[in-house]
């Protein structure tokens, strides 16, 4: 298994990446059980790290990170976290995120990971990798804690703030996906966000998808859920558009902000802690892409890289291609 990282993405790079390589490596080197496996085999994770050599060498021998794993390739330009995402790989053809997606199109590595700018990310996804035939809008999701300690996830967090009700009902089927094999849910259950439980309510959005969802075999659509069910356990995957989703997501980022400043601790709160889940991967695209928070530091990349792996492990990318043939 081959993960590509972007050693040139984010707040803190390349240290914190290196950090994280370390604290994965250490895990994943050392302890049988902590190997991810490939058609039921361990298997090596190899490491493909893109960005500057000469300091990414330097930094892995001043952490004496183990580089059994560990390939690089150099690249000599970045792609800045407020540049147009289309324009900065158009003309940054040998930065790292555009050779990163030049080795994943090219099956040269099987996964590809980037703390760096979310628009090139997604941008690249498109471009190079391309949409799975069927889907209509790849999207991203968004990890919920929920009262009872486990997670649910909200999808979509923000990438298609408009969208129509065919792309709901996709949403829910990725989601359903990744919920069941990332998030270890057996038959996860479906809720629409809206502002009211009962069918019919909401805007022309929402009263449109609901009767697909309710007439899709594939999801366990239970109805609709409200904005007080979201950390509860009403659902398991919480569908809207990327507009609703992106104002749910900051706000919960805003309340782990504030119990932080007023010094609260509770293992609820605790939950909302990004870098314990790393990253979120792009659904609907034809090989796994995970994207990090610009200010992730060691353990979320560490994290990062083993969803990038139970991505590749449990061939989630396969099994939307399935449930897209199935579905059509």
């Amino acid at each position: 298994m081959n993960i590509g990282i972007d050693m040139m993405g984010g707040d803190f790079a390349p240290l914190e990446a290196v950090k994280g390589i370390k604290l994965f490596n250490e895990a994943h080197l050392t302890v049988d059980s902590s190997q991810l496996t490939v058609n039921g085999q361990p298997s090596t994770v190899n490491l493909a790290l893109f960005g500057d050599k000469a300091h990414i060498e330097t930094l892995l021998k001043e952490h004496a990170v183990d580089t059994s794993n560990i390939k690089i390739i150099g690249t000599s330009q970045v792609i800045e976290m407020d540049e147009h995402p289309t324009k900065a790989l158009k003309e940054k053809q040998d930065s790292s995120i555009a050779v990163g997606f030049g080795y994943l199109a090219k099956g040269m590595v099987d996964a590809f990971i980037s703390a760096g700018n979310t628009g090139a990310m997604m941008v690249g996804s498109l471009f190079s990798i391309k949409a799975i035939e069927g889907i209509h809008r790849p999207t991203i999701g968004a990890y919920m804690p929920r009262e009872n300690g486990k997670l649910g996830w909200l999808i979509d967090a923000g990438i298609n703030s408009d969208c129509k009700p065919e792309n709901l009902e996709q949403f829910a089927m990725l989601g359903s996906i990744f919920a069941e094999q990332i998030l270890n849910i057996e038959n996860p259950r479906v809720g629409l966000i809206n502002i009211g439980e009962e069918e019919g309510k909401g805007n022309l959005l929402a009263q449109a998808a609901y009767p697909l969802l309710k007439e899709n075999k594939h999801i366990h659509f239970t109805g609709n859920i409200e904005g007080r069910d979201i950390f509860l356990d009403k659902a398991d995957v919480m569908v809207c558009d990327g507009f609703t989703g992106n104002i749910i997501l900051k706000l919960a980022e805003s309340i782990h902000g504030l119990v932080q400043r007023r010094n609260v601790h509770d293992e609820f709160f605790d939950m909302f802690e990004f870098e314990q889940y790393g990253g979120v991967p792009v659904l609907g695209v034809n090989k796994p892409v995970i994207i990090g928070h610009g200010i992730s530091h060691a353990k979320a990349f560490k994290n990062m890289i083993t969803i990038a792996g139970k991505m590749v492990e449990k061939d989630v990318v396969g099994m939307i291609k399935k449930s897209v043939t199935v579905g059509s």
